[in-house]
């Protein structure tokens, strides 16, 4: 299938960069000493698995419906989204109770040793790689309506600025001396509230669609006024949508004449359908149910 092979291509180019930096990340953070360049690393770690979530679940979401699972298998990649999002919960507690150890060990009289430059030179290298990564997945994602290669997108995104915090955080420790070394940490912490903040919306999202929450409802009332929009066709009403993976679920009544044929009302209905589904992409499923006027 074309589109999980695009998918593929993208979480692949993504999983080659991830094992890059975070073998340079780990490097540099334990030979510089820079608690935030290992955390930017576990952070990498992260995203190298969520990248195999992403092939594993989308393979699976690309099946057809079969007798067990009549309306296909796209909660998979919802499911894989919900995935990412506890792993980057997991990871960002993680680093915020390592920097908040580390601070309270330098408040405490503990001397923080100073970064290296190799770790800089990692963080500066990761913000590159990595926004590049993003800006290609982001717009695969959208092409595709993904929402698994969106969350992973996003995951990208996160590591590119939790990057800047860590290059701003390495540098200040490095570049103003001994008594700024506690930047470091500091900047960790800031770097794991943000993965905080990316990781929750991510969760929202998934289990919003896992518990069957409805469409926007910019895109309930777009949904009305296309059904609206047929010849014949009022009051379209009573108005059921939820997500299927990447693709809608459309269920609505619609008002039409009494005295019409049932081959014209019928008619009227795969009207509507067929609209909604060069709307909303070919795999939307629709659900109409007449009544008379």
């Amino acid at each position: 299938m074309e589109r999980n092979r695009k998918i593929y291509q993208v979480t692949l180019v993504g999983g080659a960069v991830n094992v890059l930096l975070l073998v340079f990340k780990f490097v540099a953070g334990i030979v510089g000493h820079s608690a935030a360049m290992v955390a930017d690393a576990v952070h990498s770690l992260s995203d190298f698995v969520t990248d195999v979530i992403v092939l594993v679940f989308v393979h699976i979401s690309g099946k057809p419906k079969d007798k067990s699972h009549d309306y296909g298998h796209g909660k998979y990649e919802t499911l894989a989204m919900t995935i990412i999002g506890l792993a980057l919960l997991a990871v960002a507690f993680g680093i915020v109770y390592g920097g908040i150890t580390k601070i309270f060990a330098w408040w405490n009289g503990h001397q923080l040793k100073a970064p290296g430059m190799l770790a800089f030179w990692a963080a500066l290298l990761s913000i590159l790689l990595k926004e590049a990564v993003y800006r290609y997945s982001i717009a695969v994602a959208h092409q595709l309506q993904s929402q698994a290669l969106e969350a992973n997108a996003w995951h990208h995104r996160s590591d590119a600025l939790s990057s800047i915090g860590t290059a701003v955080g390495i540098g200040g420790a490095i570049f103003l001396g001994q008594s700024w070394t506690v930047l470091d940490p500091i900047a960790s912490v800031i770097v794991g509230f943000f993965i905080i903040k990316v990781s929750t919306e991510l969760l929202r999202r998934g289990f919003g669609d896992l518990m069957e929450q409805s469409l926007p409802e910019e895109v309930e009332e777009e949904i009305l006024r296309l059904a609206a929009s047929v010849d014949g066709v009022v009051n379209p009403h009573d108005l059921r949508t939820r997500r299927i993976g990447s693709h809608y679920a459309i269920e609505l009544h619609i008002l039409m004449p009494g005295d019409i044929s049932l081959c014209q009302a019928h008619d009227k209905a795969s009207e509507i359908e067929e609209i909604l589904r060069q709307h909303y992409g070919p795999e939307t499923h629709v659900a109409i149910h007449v009544e008379p006027e």
